[in-house]
């Protein structure tokens, strides 16, 4: 009799456990099918106006109009981006929380801090490629300098004369890669976001900035600030006048940002492949494109794999030119 109670217990428990497995993998199923069912908040780690922010609302618009749910972008600038990212990897790790981030949240800080509060590339999984921008060296619109090799030459007879804005990570790089290849020093003070820093150089309060296309590209065009080169090997199409860096006398510098999806690496995988799946989707429309090439910026193909190969590049990069730039790990 206990033999048979024994082998009867064991029994109910393996089908209980079959029906469990079943229903863990059916749910699987109806998770993916059903999303989205609410609306999805996209996290921006700078405030709006910036170029991140300018392609996360384009993004936003496409998707809700393709699962007929509300996208709301939420900026939360500041902190290295570390705000961000902590309010992404602390919400339900159900696909509801995106993080669009940059090549500053996802590459460079993995090159500036010796400790990071998160891991850029194992903290989450990559959705989609974005866009990329060359950066413009821009200073105010009344400054002395009408070319770059007026601002070198003074740079290097006055070394730490001039002050740098800086509104992320990725530009403090940038800028300090500028000071190794043109043999100057300058100085840097932070800011909360590109927008930040751009309207520091607006009003003249710093010497110069490097900037997105996006979020500076008016202001050139108005006199606002003037643009003295971009780090790029051609000329933005929005910006024809504005010269190269190797036209302007810096020949081999280039720099460029760029912003792609993320989600929490504990997002269930069907659910971060439907959501890869859409925001690939909006990567190819022709709109998508249209709406980068006006804004001077170029359209990024790839989806997780080529993102996660890029990603990983990106940091090496990063790291590379911090160590040959002498930076004093944070």
């Amino acid at each position: 009799m206990a033999t048979s109670n024994w082998r009867h217990g064991w029994l109910g428990a393996l089908c209980c456990g079959v029906a469990l497995l079943a229903a863990a993998a059916m749910g699987g199923v109806a998770r993916a099918q059903d999303f989205p069912s609410r609306p999805i908040r996209f996290i921006v780690p700078f405030p709006p106006g910036s170029g991140t922010d300018t392609e996360a609302r384009h993004f936003a618009i496409k998707l809700s109009e393709i699962i007929g749910q509300s996208v709301v972008v939420e900026n939360r600038p500041g902190g290295n981006g570390f705000i961000a990212v902590r309010a992404v990897l602390a919400a339900p790790a159900d696909g509801y929380t995106v993080f669009i981030g940059s090549n500053s949240t996802l590459a460079v800080n993995a090159a500036l801090f010796k400790a990071l509060p998160y891991d850029p590339v194992h903290d989450f999984k990559p959705l989609t490629m974005m866009m990329r921008s060359p950066a413009l060296l821009v200073v105010p619109g009344n400054s002395p300098y009408k070319t770059l090799r007026e601002l070198v030459a003074d740079a290097k007879a006055h070394p730490g004369k001039i002050d740098y804005g800086a509104g992320s990570a990725g530009y403090q790089l940038m800028a300090e890669l500028f000071n190794v290849m043109a043999d100057v020093k300058t100085n840097h003070i932070p800011f909360k976001g590109a927008s930040e820093a751009t309207a520091a150089v607006t009003a003249g309060t710093v010497g110069m900035s490097f900037a997105e296309v996006t979020s500076a590209g008016e202001l050139v065009r108005s006199g606002k600030v003037r643009a003295l080169a971009v780090a790029s090997d051609k000329r933005v199409p929005s910006l024809p006048d504005v010269p190269t860096s190797a036209e302007a006398g810096l020949p081999g510098f280039t720099a460029y940002t760029w912003v792609a999806g993320m989600v929490s690496a504990k997002t269930p995988p069907d659910v971060a492949d439907k959501l890869a799946q859409l925001m690939t989707r909006i990567e190819n429309m022709p709109e998508t494109r249209a709406f980068n090439d006006r804004l001077g910026i170029e359209t990024l193909q790839g989806g997780p794999a080529e993102l996660h190969e890029f990603q990983n590049k990106e940091i090496e990069l990063w790291k590379r030119i911090a160590k040959q730039a002498n930076i004093e790990l944070l």
